[in-house]
């Protein structure tokens, strides 16, 4: 199931970047990605309330706060640096770059995370 939740997000992914490129025409790139970013949350917290998942708060520990934070200032760093370069670049140019993060991703993996760089990784990547 893994597989076709992956396959959905690259497509959702694809549509993003197309999305993106279209309503950001005379838009400021900050401003574009907070309203992106508001949808998001609005979607993302009609998940958690649709699955019933918001008792989960209370247990999650601090060292899971910690990282989901960062993580979060990532996204929001990336979602900034993605609109500007969309905004002012072509999308065929700036999503291919913008993919780079899948091996910058498998390198990490392999270093922070000890997971295995395997010939079915390496061609993933590819």
């Amino acid at each position: 199931m893994w597989f076709v939740f992956a396959l959905l997000s690259a497509v959702f992914a694809a549509l993003t970047s197309i999305l993106a490129k279209i309503g950001i025409d005379g838009v400021n790139s900050n401003l574009a990605t907070a309203i992106r970013t508001v949808v998001v949350v609005v979607m993302a917290w009609g998940m958690v309330f649709l699955t019933n998942a918001q008792s989960g708060i209370s247990e999650i520990s601090r060292k899971s706060w910690l990282f989901l934070v960062l993580s979060g200032l990532a996204t929001g760093a990336s979602w900034l640096y993605y609109y500007r370069a969309l905004q002012i670049g072509e999308a065929s140019k700036v999503v291919p770059i913008d993919k780079l993060s899948v091996v910058i991703t498998l390198v990490l993996a392999f270093i922070f995370l000890h997971e295995q760089f395997t010939v079915k990784s390496l061609i993933g990547c590819v």
